[in-house]
């Protein structure tokens, strides 16, 4: 069944009205016709499931039949902090990460960031990764449309981390420390708080350099592992969250 997410003004007592694009969608692409079922969410705190009752190719209303439970989201918060990677790589980090369970993004510049970062095209770029993020999290059955913050420094990530339960930042030359010894306390002391927040961060191509590495942990975020085998840049953060939500019994751990 077709999912979308509206604004919150558009989630009305008895109906919900659907406009723009996803009112195009439903015209023109799903064919929709009166007494179709739909699933609509405000991404916030209300879900319902509707029948469609006028169609329009700009507009469309539905009559709410019923309210849902909101319980797909993980219980553990956990932030994708990546390097900008080159192409569209981040795209594809976005758009799985999302379906993975990631609550939100933030993309940096670290001192290896390949990409030549342009702020004059930040607005179109957010504007294309937010609407690569909500269709992800309705084609994966989200509750919520994870954040994508605006690009930041390395030194403005860095002063983000208080804002954190948990930091663990992935580092290739990390022997010791593995994902799953930095991740224990979700699955342990954390496993009943309200929510724990997680920043999971991840370099770019060429790595951390050893600066950025002891800023890091000076900062309070922990080195990690992931494994004997080198990930490349935009595999590392899926691999690592589908760990994070396994090891905390999102996806059938513990």
């Amino acid at each position: 069944m077709q999912r979308y997410f509206i604004p919150a003004e558009q989630f009305l007592e008895d109906h919900v009205i659907v406009a723009g694009e996803d009112a195009r969608h439903i015209a023109k692409v799903m064919r929709g016709r009166s007494g179709d079922k739909i699933i609509v969410s405000d991404g916030v705190s209300r879900e319902a499931l509707a029948a469609l009752d006028t169609i329009e190719q700009d507009h469309v209303t539905a009559t709410i039949v019923e309210l849902l439970e909101m319980t797909s989201e993980p219980h553990v918060q956990v932030t994708i902090a990546q390097s900008l990677p080159k192409g569209d790589k981040m795209e594809t980090v976005m758009q799985k990460c999302t379906e993975i369970g990631a609550a939100g993004f933030i993309p940096f510049l670290s001192e290896r960031t390949v990409v030549q970062y342009d702020a004059k095209k930040e607005g179109k770029r957010l504007e294309r990764w937010r609407k690569i993020v909500k269709e992800a999290a309705e084609q994966s059955h989200r509750n919520r449309i994870p954040e994508i913050s605006a690009p930041m420094t390395w030194k403005e990530l860095l002063a983000s981390f208080a804002g954190y339960d948990l930091i663990c930042y992935c580092y290739e030359k990390e022997q010791g420390r593995q994902l799953r010894d930095v991740i224990q306390p979700l699955a342990g002391p954390w496993a009943s708080a309200d929510k724990p927040r997680v920043l999971l961060v991840v370099g770019p191509e060429g790595g951390f350099t050893e600066a950025e590495s002891l800023e890091a942990e000076q900062a309070g975020a922990q080195s990690t592992g992931l494994g004997r085998r080198i990930l490349r840049a935009e595999t590392a953060g899926m691999a690592a969250l589908a760990c994070i939500l396994y090891e905390t019994g999102e996806m059938g751990g513990i």
